[in-house]
């Protein structure tokens, strides 16, 4: 079962197992590095970024506790915190770059594979730009991330209902901005 090799490998980490916190790098680094670049748009600052999260995370894994808390959930939550840092450091406004955001091999297989296949698609990208940030933090976390609801909920601080609900509104919305021969 993978959640309890987590836990596992978790309270190893906590202990100062290195290799335990290894193990967790490679099983999470993929998702904080998808979650970042879908952000930051440039592959060298996501690099840098995914990196920071995880020594952020082994500087501070002494402090995680499980109380409702998925650890890759709160990696993405350090994640989500230092792509906010850069941007009010850096001065310069999230912008997609269409064509720019995901490259086709850097794509996900994953159950919304429907979805993830369209993402290269400029009409899609251009319809995501446009949802508000709440339905795009949705999107990318569920989509692009590949997060569950409930872990989606815990990194965005809402409950299950409204996420939901929130992804709920931004799918009916791309499908409305979305030209007819890509719904």
């Amino acid at each position: 079962d993978g959640a309890v090799c987590t836990v596992d490998l978790v309270e190893r980490a906590k202990a100062g197992e290195g290799e335990a916190f290894g193990r967790l790098f490679d099983h999470y680094s993929d998702t904080v590095y998808r979650f970042v670049y879908y952000r930051v748009n440039n592959r060298a600052t996501a690099e840098d970024l995914t990196s920071e999260t995880f020594l952020r995370a082994l500087r501070r894994i002494g402090t995680f506790t499980w109380q409702g808390k998925d650890f890759g959930a709160w990696l993405v939550t350090i994640a989500r915190n230092l792509v906010a840092d850069h941007y009010k450091s850096s001065r310069t406004r999230l912008e997609v770059t269409t064509g720019e955001m995901l490259d086709p091999d850097e794509m996900v297989r994953s159950p919304e594979d429907s979805v993830l296949e369209h993402l290269s698609n400029a009409a899609l990208l251009d319809a995501v730009r446009r949802l508000n940030p709440q339905q795009q933090e949705c999107v990318t976390l569920r989509f692009l991330s590949g997060l569950s609801v409930a872990e989606t909920a815990r990194v965005m601080g809402k409950n299950e209902g409204a996420i939901k609900t929130l992804q709920y509104r931004a799918v009916r919305t791309l499908a409305r901005l979305l030209p007819p021969d890509l719904r």
